[in-house]
């Protein structure tokens, strides 16, 4: 046992290094990115700490955090009707406990949560591709990660930082075996966010082969897949109970939002009118691009056949709710944010080139995400 222990002791400080490399690695690249945006606010006679905590939904968490629940904005000329219960309790609510304890304003809790998050979620990110990978490759997994176009939604005041930690640790808690902390993280990606619903999907599907399949009879691995939707189903059926009607509730909610299931009509006709229209914000003609691009990087990540099938549940859930949820076409590649599995692949292959060419590729990248950042939080017009 000592020699076990002694084992175990050497692994963690073998690996605590190079995870906090892989920190490091993404707080300098976002760390950039969040100090363009913050020059070209300042140019423009903005805050910056107004631009990166106050920006769309941002300001609806603010309300949460400060008020509750109880918002409502009626829009006459469209027939929208848009409540605050559309959002997801969790992070409201670390945003005002953050402020009991930290000076300054709601917007600076919320932006100090934001990053905590976007940390603990590269380290996460890091874990998973290191397991799978080799360290090379969990490193470069958090660079790419971090220089995505939307990548500086990482670091503004909303719930994919949050969501994206939830994830990456409890996908790595199911590829270790450790069914309780999988379950307890899926609980709360649930009560970040409804895509939070694609982790506990995992859980349970990852439960259901190991019981299935391999014949587990671990009372873990039953706890775990009747514990992992937990959060998200409660709060849904909160909403619900609220509206005087338990399963419809939240999704009457949604939909004042435009925000619906219709197996991708909705997305398809957007895709359609950006590559074929006349005039077409930028914003969306990328977005299009970047659609395509995620179901290239799907395709694939199921052909290599070596992802696990936590990751491709996981992975495949958050693609069908992006993809088949009509509501905001330009905000579709921020919900795939947390899809970091995508880039599994890629950071593969730039595991094998020379470490020079996978400095030029993420250089560019960076570049790429530095210039596109800025325009989508200060011109485009767009909700990200």
């Amino acid at each position: 046992m000592a020699t076990a222990t002694a084992t175990a002791s050497r692994t963690v400080r073998t690996q605590t290094p190079t995870a906090l490399l892989a920190l490091g690695v993404f707080a300098a690249l976002r760390g950039a990115g969040v100090l363009v945006v913050a020059a070209v606010a300042w140019w423009t006679g903005r805050s910056p700490v107004k631009v990166l905590g106050e920006s769309w939904d941002s300001v609806w968490y603010l309300r949460i955090a400060e008020h509750g629940y109880g918002r409502t904005q009626m829009y006459p000329g469209i027939g929208s009707l848009q409540s605050d219960s559309a959002f997801f309790p969790l992070y409201p609510v670390l945003i005002r406990c953050a402020s009991l304890v930290l000076p300054g304003s709601l917007t600076t809790a919320a932006l100090v949560v934001a990053w905590i998050a976007a940390g603990a979620a590269a380290v996460g990110v890091y874990r998973v591709g290191e397991h799978l990978l080799g360290p090379r490759g969990g490193l470069l997994l958090v660079a790419l990660w971090a220089v995505l176009p939307h990548s500086l939604m990482l670091t503004l005041a909303y719930t994919e930082p949050l969501l994206a930690a939830f994830a990456a640790w409890a996908l790595y808690a199911l590829l270790r075996g450790r069914w309780g902390w999988a379950a307890g993280l899926a609980v709360l990606a649930g009560l970040t966010r409804p895509t939070g619903a694609a982790v506990a999907a995992a859980v349970v599907v990852s439960a259901g082969y190991e019981i299935l399949v391999r014949r587990g009879r671990a009372p873990a691995v039953w706890a775990a897949a009747l514990a992992a939707p937990a959060g998200w189903a409660s709060y849904v059926l909160l909403v619900g109970a609220r509206r005087d009607d338990l399963l419809g509730g939240y999704f009457a909610v949604q939909s004042g939002w435009g925000s619906r299931f219709d197996f991708g009509a909705a997305a398809l006709r957007s895709a359609w009118n950006a590559v074929s229209g006349g005039h077409t914000e930028l914003a969306t003609t990328v977005t299009a691009v970047l659609l395509v691009a995620a179901l290239l990087l799907a395709a694939r990540l199921v052909r290599d056949r070596t992802a696990p099938l936590p990751l491709l549940v996981y992975t495949g859930v958050l693609l069908l709710m992006t993809y088949g949820g009509a509501g905001f076409f330009e905000s579709k590649p921020r919900f795939l944010l947390p899809a970091f599995p995508l880039l599994l692949p890629a950071a593969a292959l730039m595991a094998k080139a020379r470490p020079r060419t996978a400095v030029v590729v993420t250089g560019v990248l960076a570049g790429l995400s530095y210039a596109y950042g800025p325009y989508l939080l200060l011109v485009s017009g767009v909700a990200p």
